[in-house]
């Protein structure tokens, strides 16, 4: 049976570290459940995450090959800001890429980086030519781990990228491995985010950097313990439940929550921010791609899985216009 991610809503307000996590068992929303019981936990059943982590994988193991013919070799958003001159949506993707670093402040060159949630190694490559440092990727796809390694050493890379097959939330790396730790749209699909957040603080080095950029819902107002209840039990949780089981999704979380976490691992110099904006144009331009012949024909080849995941692309539109979804951005450094 394929993974059906439960409802979606925040986690609870004004908790921190992992207290974050201890939150009342989260339950589907349901007609006489109160929405004292709708607040978000961590999946920890075995088995749940197990489903999550095979859907995750079976996903990208059928979409890449087509996101690759249609779009290149990254693959999360582009950065539009309003304003801007005209450009390709690949160069929206690279550009992303440049104004997050900027952003974090990523002054010093890295010697070594981890790539958690790394595609094909877009990022990987692009950060290595930049800074001449090594790169190592981490997803559950075997085809992408094989396809971003097969890239890498057909850009004459293969000596400074690696890319395998690994759970973010138990890194095979060593405490302090890396400089920079580097997770673009990949923590949405993290079914424990204390847990993430956590690796990410361990495999980072004194002094090194963190990086994510994710996927949240928008921050919760003073006063607030978590969505309102249309949000809740109305046609908003209908659509991020939609959004979730065909992108193997679990909990949704604010970046509010996501700076506690960090604060709570001990990392200094939190800084936040809101692309929502600057992503705008981004589904819009997805849509237009899937319904080139190129792109129908793709997705037709690539399977069911796929084809779910375009369906509900307008959601995701529909969320960022709504104020719902937000795109966003956290980074701190690990003391020294």
């Amino acid at each position: 049976m394929a993974f059906r991610p439960p409802a979606r809503t925040s986690l609870q307000r004004g908790t921190a570290g992992s207290r974050t996590a201890s939150v009342a068992a989260r339950r589907l929303v349901v007609p006489r459940v109160s929405l004292l019981d709708a607040i978000v936990k961590p999946i920890t059943t075995s088995g749940q995450i197990d489903d999550l982590k095979k859907g995750i994988a079976t996903f990208y193991d059928e979409s890449s090959g087509l996101w690759e013919e249609v779009w290149g070799e990254h693959m999360h958003h582009g950065y539009y800001p309003a304003g801007g001159a005209p450009k390709s949506n690949q160069q929206a993707q690279i550009d992303m890429i440049e104004e997050t670093l900027s952003w974090a402040g990523v002054d010093t060159p890295p010697k070594t980086m981890v790539d958690v949630g790394c595609g094909i190694g877009g990022s990987s490559r692009h950060i290595a030519r930049k800074y001449g440092c090594t790169a190592k990727g981490i997803t559950l796809s075997p085809v992408q781990a094989a396809r971003a390694n097969a890239i890498s050493e057909k850009a004459g890379l293969g000596d400074k990228c690696s890319f395998q097959v690994a759970d973010a939330l138990h890194q095979p790396f060593d405490d302090g491995s890396f400089d920079l730790v580097w997770s673009l749209e990949s923590g949405e699909h993290m079914p424990n985010k204390p847990q993430f957040v956590r690796e990410l603080a361990r495999v980072c080095a004194p002094g090194g950097r963190v990086i994510i950029v994710t996927w949240c819902h928008r921050v919760l107002q003073p006063g607030e313990e978590r969505l309102n209840a249309e949000e809740l039990v109305g046609a908003l949780l209908s659509l991020l439940d939609r959004i979730c089981e065909a992108y193997y999704l679990p909990a949704w979380c604010s970046i509010a929550d996501y700076q506690r976490l960090f604060e709570a691992e001990g990392l200094v110099d939190v800084k936040t921010a809101d692309w929502s904006n600057e992503v705008a144009p981004f589904w819009t331009e997805v849509i237009r791609s899937a319904l080139t012949t190129k792109g129908i024909a793709g997705l037709f080849k690539a399977g069911w899985t796929t084809i779910k995941g375009a369906l509900v692309m307008p959601l995701m539109a529909q969320g960022f216009r709504m104020g719902l979804v937000k795109f966003v951005l956290i980074t701190a450094k690990k003391p020294e």
